[in-house]
């Protein structure tokens, strides 16, 4: 057996093929034999279903938060509120500070959708319900237009013009019958700059052509220039904002910590190890999510490495986590002294 290449540009979210292969699941998780058993496994058997059980740990596993069920049920709302707008279709926006689940929220909006429509309109070929795209870095009108383009698979020559690529992709949108786009990374736009004002107004532009329902997600957009002046009042008055933020440590924590323990596949691992250090992997993480998933992942992947089978404090201790979740940390420990 072995695991899909994480280089396959298909694995990508930002082209239907990588959307379509998201929206089919996670592969079922390999069943963990007896210790007796495994001892037994020769070793080239036993070394690839080591590398399984270590693709099994290395796939971000999404957990229903509270957010991400906001996210579902206001965006799907939208929707369906949307259906037969004509203009000013409403929005959604999902903001809030790193590492806190936006990516998550949204995509799963998406998966909702995608699925929904499946089940609607089964037997349906040719369909795109979702377009997923990213917001380059200092991104130009032609390079959000570029984004759209190559999520549908369009071909972009240099000889097309951006009014040629936008009217594609709306032409095609509209075709396949795209009823959610979701748009990430928009903090990398600045309406402070001519670019980002017009990278802005192409998104406007699509918006109002794609009879489609329009998600961003980013960092901290309600502090950004994007609500500001009069672009950013025509999107402040038609988008509904979700913030996102650290989880406190309450029960909602520690459920997101017995969930993502059940999910280890090692030999040696004690049930309810992870939960009852739930308060510490909250100190340590800053309540974010990201950080939560990376950390228990990282110490899983490393238990199989060292043959130890198992997840203990000293092995999370051993997973060095970004700089945002290693501050909060340090900061915390300060102020307890």
């Amino acid at each position: 057996m072995t695991t899909p290449d994480a280089d396959d540009p298909g694995q990508h979210l930002t082209t239907k093929e990588g959307w379509r292969r998201f929206t089919l699941g996670r592969p079922e998780a390999p069943q963990l034999p007896a210790p007796e058993q495994y001892a037994l496994l020769a070793e080239p058997i036993r070394r690839n279903y080591d590398e399984i059980r270590i693709d099994h740990h290395a796939r971000l596993m999404v957990v229903a938060t509270s957010t991400v069920r906001h996210t579902v049920t206001t965006g799907r709302r939208l929707v369906m509120l949307n259906r037969h707008a004509i203009s000013a279709r409403r929005g959604l926006i999902v903001s809030g500070p790193a590492g806190t689940g936006k990516t998550i929220a949204v995509t799963q909006l998406g998966l909702a959708h995608e699925l929904g429509d499946r089940a609607v309109h089964h037997g349906a070929h040719g369909r795109i319900p979702v377009l997923y795209a990213t917001v380059p870095p200092a991104a130009t009108a032609r390079m959000i237009a570029a984004e759209f383009a190559r999520f549908l698979g369009l071909p972009i020559h240099r000889r097309l013009n951006t009014a040629d690529i936008i009217e594609s992709v709306v032409g095609v949108c509209t075709k396949v019958r795209t009823g959610l786009v979701i748009v990430d990374e928009v903090h990398n736009i600045s309406l402070a700059t001519r670019q980002g004002a017009e990278v802005s107004d192409t998104l406007k532009y699509f918006s109002e052509r794609i009879p489609a329902t329009f998600v961003y997600a980013g960092i901290d957009i309600e502090h950004s220039t994007i609500l500001q002046g009069t672009r950013g009042a025509q999107i402040a008055g038609r988008f509904t904002l979700i913030p996102t933020h650290p989880f406190p440590y309450g029960e909602e924590w520690k459920g997101l910590v017995k969930t993502m323990e059940a999910t280890l596949l090692l030999h040696r691992h004690k049930p309810g190890t992870l939960a009852g250090l739930d308060h510490y992997l909250h100190e340590r993480t800053g309540g974010m999510i990201g950080a939560l998933s990376h950390q228990i992942r990282g110490a899983a992947i490393d238990a199989i490495l060292t043959g130890d089978e198992e997840v203990t404090r000293s092995g999370l201790e051993a997973v060095p986590l970004d700089f945002t979740a290693t501050n909060q940390h340090r900061k915390k420990r300060k102020n307890d002294e």
